[in-house]
């Protein structure tokens, strides 16, 4: 269960270096920690989440109880479709709800608190108030600028998102090479972590970006 960190990311820098360590640690929880993170999530056990944290670090949890919630929630009872499905299959679907998911919370910021949109409006309140009356053409100027404003604050986290793999391009060896390997996968350098068939943590394999494993061999 995770509540709205402190401080409260309100810039897209702030937003985006949220997104990232969430981001990092989902990975973590699907390559790294899969086997960790396989057995945390007993079908036997009530309906589980699978949180990214800020800190890069990640928790298989319940959901908060209070509704609404602070942030959007992830994927609900990922654990009772674990023994339902091939293992990767299953990875995929998990990394695929956790890429919504973190859409969702880095968006829910730029919506809630607007990249410094609460101060902007307020000055454009006041603005308004000065020269209602004498020109109002200039107060509605100055709110449209404003619009604009966040509109290409929203582009430009996109646009920072977008660059980075996903979490399910990464969870099945389908990501494109960055500049930054590190962008791939923080927990594995230059490698990543791909699942040959077999049981969890038995048959994983650290793959080069190169597509040869440890051993030199050419992966299929």
């Amino acid at each position: 269960m995770e509540a709205i960190p402190h401080p409260i990311p309100r810039t897209v820098e702030e937003v985006f270096s949220d997104f990232k360590g969430r981001r990092a640690g989902l990975i973590k929880a699907l390559t790294a920690d899969v086997e960790k993170f396989y057995q945390q999530c007993d079908p036997e056990k009530e309906n589980l989440c699978l949180f990214g944290l800020p800190n890069e670090t990640w928790e298989v949890n319940l959901p908060v109880e209070e509704v609404p919630p602070e942030l959007p929630e992830p994927a609900l009872g990922i654990n009772f479709a674990r023994d339902g499905m091939q293992e990767k299959d299953w990875l995929s679907l998990v990394a695929v709800h956790s890429d919504s998911w973190l859409l969702a919370v880095a968006f829910y910021f730029g919506a809630r608190f607007g990249f410094g949109k609460n101060e902007s409006s307020a000055t454009a309140f006041q603005h308004y108030k000065m020269i209602k009356g004498i020109c109002i053409d200039i107060s509605l100027n100055f709110m449209v600028e404003i619009v604009s404003i966040e509109r290409s604050r929203q582009k430009k986290l996109f646009q920072m998102i977008n660059d980075l793999p996903t979490i399910f391009e990464v969870v099945t060896g389908n990501a494109k090479q960055p500049k930054d390997p590190y962008l791939l996968n923080p927990f594995s350098g230059s490698r990543i972590l791909r699942n040959f068939s077999g049981r969890c943590g038995s048959s994983w394999r650290w793959l080069q970006l190169d597509g040869r494993d440890e051993n030199g061999e050419a992966s299929d």
